[in-house]
């Protein structure tokens, strides 16, 4: 091989080496089935974990695996104005932000009863008009949209409808002379 062929890669391999360190490869993609939103991967899960600790798992199954934060984002892309859309996308964004200035850590390190309460925060939230008073009002109408869709998508889920409460199309058969027990599921007639 030449030694000016040798060199040339060589001074090339290390400019290359040189600049990986400076590269971010930590690639956050919007995803595609939203495409109002403009929704990253970390968002999703973001408001997966709002959803979690609005409806957690415990004895019935919780938010996140129902599946809820899907639900949400397929209710405000496809089901609302664009100006709720931006306001929706403009808290989601700000709402990491709005975590680190409140308490002083990011929202994973917190732990469940303090992530309870900075989001009773955020949904009491005023707003005022001025720039930060706009943002105050993006995450107030972001958390109290979750909110409201997490309990939305939960109570319509499969599961609830087929395993917790027997969901009927049309009433029953009538009979005057049943005893309603204790172990009797409710019905709910639509």
């Amino acid at each position: 091989m030449n030694r000016r062929i040798a060199l040339r890669h060589l001074a090339l391999i290390s400019g290359g080496l040189a600049l990986i360190p400076s590269c971010d490869f930590s690639s956050d993609d919007i995803l595609a089935a939203y495409e109002n939103l403009k929704v990253t991967a970390s968002q999703k899960q973001l408001l997966g974990d709002i959803s979690n600790i609005i409806i957690p798992a415990g004895e019935l199954k919780g938010a996140l695996e129902l599946e809820v934060p899907d639900f949400i984002l397929v209710m405000v892309n496809d089901c609302m104005t664009s100006d709720n859309q931006a306001l929706f996308s403009t808290g989601l964004a700000a709402f990491p932000e709005f975590v680190k200035t409140i308490s002083g850590k990011k929202y994973d390190k917190l732990s469940t009863k303090e992530k309870e309460d900075l989001i009773q925060t955020g949904i009491e939230l005023k707003s005022e008009d001025t720039p930060e008073g706009e943002k105050d009002k993006a995450i107030s109408y972001f958390l109290n949209t979750t909110k409201r869709l997490t309990m939305q998508g939960y109570m319509a889920s499969e599961y609830i409808q087929t395993e917790i409460i027997p969901y009927s199309l049309i009433p029953g058969p009538y009979n005057g002379a049943t005893l309603i027990s204790e172990t009797q599921k409710p019905r709910i007639d639509g």
